[in-house]
């Protein structure tokens, strides 16, 4: 705690072209608080208020509320004071109050995970001043009622009793819409509004056992405290987990003075992006509601309109609207308001040129003035991304290191996804129409509750309208459709993060919870029916529809050339077969860093030659089966040569322990006793004498070829003639033959006299030869230790850290995922560490392992192969160790050519 017991400043105010903080300071002021602050300094106008840091957010995790309020209550008062000065209004004043909004702020973009509060500091006294003051009692109130609504969800706890009900404040106002036979919130009448509010109290006395705090000092401090509860709330630990954002950044808290988008029908909300951030394109697009407030347009209870006319007629075209029905019924912000779009229009240019990043900005229309709450580098699609980085970069308002830079590695992973057939799509059944509120193909069983997501192998979770709590089922689901919402709903913005094909806004869709039914023009669906989205052009599909492998965009091409521009190291792929090289090396792949031989072994006409081998009880035996597997591994070999000609090619000999390849089950022992013409009992002693306590550190690795030499003199027989044969054909070949798992220098250089004695035994018998290197994996903790004395032998060292990794932490891969996601729950460990690199304790064996190799050999060729080969930080850490290459998935290739180039940009800034 000294570190924070020293601060001296816990609370930073913004407002009227001042602020304590800027947008450097994301990390102590969040995303929303240091863009707040940076707004309001180059003159944008931005309600006043001050930020929480981040900081207190970690003490109140560590002390509690009532240290944490002594601490910073002094800073809290003097920041409200200033607001009350700037607006000239008085918190908690019944003639002339002033009312804030409390929202939360992490230093990432996490939108909708964690709470708000609006209109705070409103009571029985203080809604009769509003009302007086504005000569608008219905805004009043209905500010009063959603204050209401909005503090007893966040910070009294109010929520459905389960998940088949809805919210206690919306049941009340839907009873009331069908007393009075009205549909929109806005067509609630002043006593509507004034009964509401007397409602709602009552909801919350007959819920929690007290009364509606009225008292606004304590409205705001029950707030800061919800807010700062938030942060270790279900959704957003799930949201953080699923980024891979530390428990420990915490979230800030950000105050502001209210504006109001809903005093009548000259005032409005609503949200922007400075470009489409489905498809990148360099259109000024957003959606709005007049006489609305706050999460009005991204909660979905009302259909948003467009912000410009050119979204207008996009819509109405979707929509199936016609252009006079349009422009009558649903205008766009250009049309109806067009000084206020001007305006808007101004400042979302001054703000995506300062910040030279697509934004996505929220502003308020209150009474004719315009105010924006917020602006943020904006979620958007993998292929939006690469777009928006080229077209910056081609207007010249970025380099091409930042536009590298801006490029998220593991979005390019949705550029990969599947689309739909055309010709399928021509045989398709549409059943209604959609917002295509985030690009893709989807095709699953109908869900309709988020905690039922992993219900089916693939399904699709259908909603009225999304919230945050339903995270975790958005993230399962192949896809998700919402009857409410537009392109800037709470379904939209997160599918997009996720990259998730979502449809939203389908008003045909009727969905009853209780009966689990999605009904579409008197036709009825059920719960597991079979549909398909196609979030391109939001076409809802009764039944499958076939999908084919995505053709890569131009933009996608371009950048990757950037990346091999910039990259200095090389990446290889993992690849066991000719057609994954032939995928790896369209994506740009240099080489193949593992191939893994077992994998070649356990095909039904080659695993009969593997079992006899095994079974066999004699140096001859074990010989004579291998020459049945020899002309299978020479031909996948040349295969896989020939796929990757002219570059380097790793082979890894026999890994796994032998008890793998024989059978388990007594029916195929019976057939392979039968084929081998031996007993049923000889095949059983055998499985039982290769069964072993822990064959992860058993009878495996360069075990099997210094007990089975012959294992290893084939292997290297089909990798040389291989070679040879291609060589033969005028393809260049490159091998390289990698022993697993060694612990001993006598362990290499035992296997290593094997291959190069089968080798030149094979140049003899060809009168003709081939360059190749014998290397190993470095995958046991004493290797790495023992790497000097390795590589006065060894031609190259590779990482495994799949098994480097297990062996360090003692964890056994096959048993951790009963106890690591409570590890990681409870903070014991930050990530999963087989998934990303443990850079402290595993990563330093890999700096020892690579100096120490280097000082004995210092142009010793250095890689990594283990699962961590595409995972954007350890491919980041691999090059900063100074490895030549990372091998990774074909899929992942792209990624990590992106990173490698990101890394070195970053190491020069």
């Amino acid at each position: 705690m000294e570190i924070l017991e020293n601060v001296k400043q816990r609370v930073y105010k913004f407002g009227d072209k001042t602020a304590d903080g800027n947008s450097t300071m994301k990390n102590l002021l969040g995303g929303k608080g240091a863009n707040l602050a940076e707004m309001s300094a180059i003159g944008i106008p931005v309600p006043p208020g001050f930020t929480i840091t981040t900081d207190v957010c970690t003490e109140y995790n560590l002390l509690g509320q009532e240290a944490v309020v002594a601490m910073i209550k002094e800073e809290v008062e003097q920041s409200i004071a200033n607001i009350e000065t700037l607006m000239g209004t008085t918190f908690g004043d019944k003639e002339n109050p002033l009312l804030i909004s409390v929202r939360s702020g992490a230093r990432v973009s996490m939108p909708g995970m964690m709470d708000t509060v609006l209109n705070l500091g409103m009571n029985d006294e203080v809604v009769q001043g509003l009302a007086k003051k504005t000569n608008n009692d219905k805004f009043a109130w209905d500010s009063y009622r959603r204050f209401i609504q909005m503090y007893g969800g966040v910070v009294l706890g109010m929520k459905p009793a389960s998940k088949e009900d809805i919210d206690p404040f919306e049941e009340i106002m839907e009873n009331l819409k069908e007393k009075r036979g009205i549909e929109l919130d806005t067509d609630f009448s002043l006593q509507d509004l004034q009964d509401l509010v007397f409602d709602f109290k009552g909801a919350v006395k007959k819920r929690t056992g007290f009364d509606f705090p009225t008292d606004p000092w304590d409205q705001l401090w029950g707030a800061i405290i919800a807010v700062f509860n938030s942060w270790n709330g279900d959704r957003a630990v799930y949201y953080r987990t699923m980024n891979g954002y530390p428990a420990d950044w915490g979230t800030a808290v950000n105050v502001q003075a209210m504006v109001y988008g809903n005093m009548g029908d000259n005032s409005g909300t609503g949200v922007c992006f400075t470009r489409d951030a489905g498809t990148g394109e360099n259109v000024f697009n957003g959606e709005y509601l007049i006489n609305a407030q706050g999460e009005d347009v991204v909660a979905g209870v009302r259909t948003p309109q467009q912000i410009t006319k050119l979204g207008s007629k996009r819509w109405a075209e979707l929509a199936k609207i016609e252009e006079d029905d349009r422009r009558e019924n649903y205008p766009s912000l250009e049309e109806l308001m067009p000084t206020m779009f001007n305006e808007l229009n101004g400042y979302q240019d001054i703000l995506e040129k300062h910040y030279r990043d697509m934004q996505d900005m929220e502003f308020t229309i209150q009474d004719g003035k315009m105010w924006i709450l917020q602006t943020r580098n904006g979620k958007r699609t993998g292929a939006a991304m690469v777009k928006i980085a080229m077209d910056l970069l081609k207007e010249g308002m970025i380099n091409e290191k930042e536009a590298l830079l801006l490029v998220e590695p593991n979005k390019l992973d949705e550029l990969l996804h599947p689309v739909f057939d055309p010709i399928a799509l021509k045989r398709a059944n549409i059943i209604a129409q959609g917002l295509p509120a985030s690009p893709g193909a989807a095709t699953g069983k109908i869900v309709f509750f988020a905690d039922e997501a992993n219900k089916y192998k693939n399904s699709i979770l259908v909603r009225i309208e999304t919230s945050p709590e339903d995270l975790e089922g958005m993230n399962i689901a192949k896809g998700i459709l919402t009857a409410r919402g537009g392109m800037t709903s709470h379904a939209a913005v997160v599918a997009r993060g996720m990259g998730k094909c979502c449809i939203s806004g389908a008003g045909a869709l009727k969905i009853n919870y209780k009966k689990r039914t999605l009904t579409v023009d008197g036709h009825e669906y059920h719960e597991g029916d079979w549909i398909s989205l196609n979030g391109s052009t939001g076409n809802i599909i009764e039944g499958k529809v076939a999908t084919i492998e995505p053709e890569l965009s131009g933009e996608f091409a371009e950048i990757m050339e950037l990346s091999d521009k910039y990259a200095k190291m090389k990446v290889r792929t993992n690849a066991d077969s000719p057609k994954d090289a032939k995928v790896a090396r369209n994506f740009g792949a240099q080489g193949i860093g593992l191939t893994r031989t077992e994998h070649m072994f356990f095909e039904l006409d080659r695993i009969k030659a593997m079992r006899e081998m095994i079974l066999a009880d004699t140096v001859k035996g074990r010989k004579q089966a291998l020459e049945d597997l020899l002309p299978m591994q020479r031909s996948d070999f040349e295969g896989i040569f020939e796929a990757m000609e002219g570059l380097a090619v790793t082979i890894r000999l026999l890994d796994p322990p032998l008890h793998e390849f024989v059978p388990h089950q007594l029916a195929t022992q019976k057939d392979l006793a039968e084929e081998m013409h031996i007993s049923l009992q000889a095949v059983k002693n055998k499985v039982a004498e290769l069964e072993e306590f822990n064959p992860m550190l058993g009878h495996r690795g360069c075990r099997l070829g210094n007990t089975y030499p012959e294992i290893t003199e084939m292997q290297t027989r089909a990798i040389i003639e291989a070679a040879l044969n291609l060589k033969e054909r005028g393809i260049i070949c490159k091998p390289e033959i990698m022993v697993p798992l060694i612990g001993t220098v006598k362990e290499f250089e035992a296997q290593e006299q094997i291959i190069r004695s089968t080798a030149n035994t094979i140049f003899k018998e060809r009168n003709d030869s081939v360059e190749y290197l014998v290397g190993t994996m470095i995958e046991i903790p004493r290797a790495a230790l023992m790497a000097d004395k390795i590589a006065e032998k060894a031609d190259f060292f590779s990482f495994g850290t799949n098994d480097l990794t297990q062996m360090t932490f003692g964890y056994s891969r096959d048993d951790a995922g009963k106890f690591l996601p409570i590890y990681i729950e409870k903070g014991i460990l930050k990530v999963d560490p087989f998934e990303v690199l443990d850079q402290e304790g595993v990563g330093q064996l890999v700096k020892m392992g690579t100096e120490r190799g280097r000082s004995t050999k210092p142009n010793l060729k250095v890689g990594i192969c283990g699962e961590h080969g595409g995972e954007p930080s350890s491919v980041e850490f691999c090059y900063n160790t100074g490895m030549d290459y990372v091998s990774c998935s074909p899929y992942r290739v792209p990624i990590a050519r992106l990173v490698s180039a990101q890394a070195a940009i970053k190491a020069t800034l």
